[in-house]
């Protein structure tokens, strides 16, 4: 199972390779949406340092959500997903290695990317860390929840819109966690508990999600 698993990880990550204005897409979308609002508030450096929690949050979800519309369709398309479906190794460990795939092509990246953005919304340094630990643990929880709802929607023509309709309402509570924790980490008060429920959604998510995704990529594929 372990052989199968790498397998798939590292051509899913050539693949990407391969395409990379579809990995550049969620990370422009991330960083013009951020830095848009600065021109829109104004320069009030105190204004924007509260907000900044809850914006880059926001921005980070509709980043990981768009990126996701076309994660199983290539392979839907080209037939690969009924040849999964039909192969003897788990679909569950098939669809977690493309996702495990996916989210360090694009969640990492952009992972990465939110500190500059950070310090361009007046987030003091101190902060840093906070920030890059909670979207460690909560981007792989949008990456995992989305592919649930990219495998249900795979089939559609114009799946995006039903796709964010039916995913948005779970992201909530990783937005309320991840933001929250930066907000603590702002007023210089105790995080653990927003990053402790952040690690448990993540391992429920690592744990559960996959076979939600084998589920709906069954169900899609059969229709």
């Amino acid at each position: 199972m372990n052989t199968v698993f790498i397998s798939v990880f590292q051509s899913e990550l050539r693949l990407l390779c391969r395409r990379p204005a579809e990995l550049a897409n969620p990370l422009a979308f991330f960083s013009v949406v951020v830095s848009l609002f600065p021109l829109a508030l104004g320069p009030q450096s105190r204004f924007l340092q509260q907000a900044a929690p809850g914006l880059l949050w926001v921005a980070a979800l509709l980043a990981v959500l768009l990126s996701l519309d076309s994660l199983f369709r290539a392979d839907f398309e080209d037939g690969s997903l009924e040849q999964w479906v039909l192969s003897s190794h788990p679909l569950a460990v098939l669809a977690l290695a493309k996702v495990s795939a996916h989210w360090l092509c694009s969640g990492l990246a952009l992972v990465v990317l939110a500190p500059l953005l950070a310090l361009m919304l007046g987030l003091p340094v101190q902060c840093l860390p906070v920030l890059v630990l909670s979207l460690l643990l909560g981007t792989p929880v949008l990456s995992l929840l989305g592919a649930v709802g990219a495998a249900l929607t795979v089939g559609l023509r114009r799946g995006g819109l039903l796709l964010a309709l039916l995913i948005l309402p779970l992201y909530i509570p990783v937005l309320i966690l991840g933001s929250g924790a930066l907000q603590s980490a702002l007023q210089d008060l105790s995080v653990a508990g927003h990053l402790w429920w952040l690690a448990c959604l993540a391992v429920l998510a690592i744990t559960l999600s996959p076979l939600a995704v084998a589920a709906g990529l069954s169900i899609s594929v059969a229709e």
